[in-house]
């Protein structure tokens, strides 16, 4: 976890003087509240009325989060840091939303569920070439994500009912999307280490000021701006759905960035990596549906990982070297400026007349 310079609290609840589990099971807490509303949500309104609008519905989600933002009493004058900023974040958001829908058309829901699985690990790599940021793992935090990676494929398409289908433009695409997400989490938690006043408000707030003129292309060229329009005007209570469904996901999306602010992108992408399996898990254990061996070893692949994650290493840290290492060649130095000034002062009483 990185340093808590920066007092942080999620919704009145204060993070900061907390142990690291307390705050990340807060922080988890929420997020797993947001999304699992948020996913029955969807189930509502995407496969109940069969309403695939996810542009549209993506706009109307922005506009409730500013209204909560407002309600919380930020403005604009809180911000430190450059619009220019968040220009940068909003554009690859979008780059990623519009390539994984894209994807859709070339890729069936299998195959791009295993691509989305495998989240982590480019937001592990990505790490190591942001600026600002540079962060690098130990093996034992590779092998953990690979864990969790292949027993969430296992588990997730365990009751698949066709085979992944692959294709070239819908594999460049997805590979495209992936790479875009974890440039957006290790940016995330670059502005947070490099200006550690950035608040969670501050990142949810300007990206979506930001990003949300870049949906207004996109609905304009597929048409969906009309189509979902004359849908939802026929059907207003979506309306209700689409707020509430913003104001849950509103409390993932604070929850996420404060993971992201103190634990970082990584172990932030697990986190959200690991949703899908326990919301699956969830919905099984809740309609009694049955177990197969292959959702056992994915389980078990999962656990092992995330148990492998939670073991302290035992290196020292890098601050701690490099704190020590210029502390020792600190001191031969200081040793030669004491013998010089030493000498000095000997020459200086020598050529002083005796009285």
């Amino acid at each position: 976890m990185k340093s808590d310079e920066q007092a942080r609290s999620l919704f009145g609840i204060s993070l900061s003087g907390r142990p690291k589990w307390h705050q990340f099971f807060i922080c988890s807490g929420g997020f797993f509240f947001g999304y699992l509303v948020n996913g029955i949500c969807e189930e509502y309104v995407y496969n109940r009325l069969q309403f695939s609008y996810g542009w549209y519905f993506t706009f109307i989600q922005g506009f409730v989060y500013l209204f909560l933002l407002y309600v919380q009493g930020f403005t604009p004058k809180q911000m430190v840091n450059p619009w220019k900023t968040y220009v940068k974040l909003s554009a690859v958001l979008m780059g990623s939303h519009g390539l994984t829908k894209g994807s859709l058309a070339f890729l069936n829901y299998p195959a791009q569920l295993m691509f989305k699985s495998t989240k982590v690990l480019p937001v592990m790599i990505m790490g190591a070439f942001i600026p600002g940021l540079r962060r690098k793992y130990p093996p034992h935090e590779y092998l953990s994500a690979v864990l969790l990676v292949v027993g969430l494929i296992l588990f997730t398409l365990a009751d698949a009912k066709t085979s992944p289908n692959f294709s070239v433009i819908g594999v460049v695409m997805v590979s495209g999307a992936l790479v875009m997400d974890s440039f957006l989490g290790n940016f995330q938690e670059a502005i947070f280490t490099i200006n550690p006043e950035t608040t969670q408000t501050e990142m949810l707030f300007c990206s979506t000021v930001v990003g949300l003129p870049f949906l207004i292309p996109p609905m304009l060229v597929t048409g969906e701006l009309f189509k979902a329009w004359s849908s939802c005007s026929q059907h207003p209570y979506v309306y209700g759905v689409l707020v509430f469904e913003a104001m849950a996901t509103f409390i993932g999306q604070v929850s996420v960035l404060s993971l992201i602010a103190l634990f970082g992108a990584a172990t932030t992408a697990m986190v959200t990596t690991a949703r899908k399996a326990v919301t699956l898990l969830l919905s099984y254990l809740i309609f009694t549906k049955p177990l197969t061996e292959q959702h056992g070893t994915g389980l078990l692949l999962i656990a092992m990982g995330i148990t492998l994650k939670l073991l302290p290493d035992n290196k020292p840290s890098k601050r701690a070297s490099t704190s020590s290492a210029s502390a020792n060649i600190a001191k031969p130095a200081a040793s030669r400026e004491e013998r010089t000034l030493l000498e000095n002062i000997a020459k200086d009483e020598e050529k002083r007349p005796l009285v």
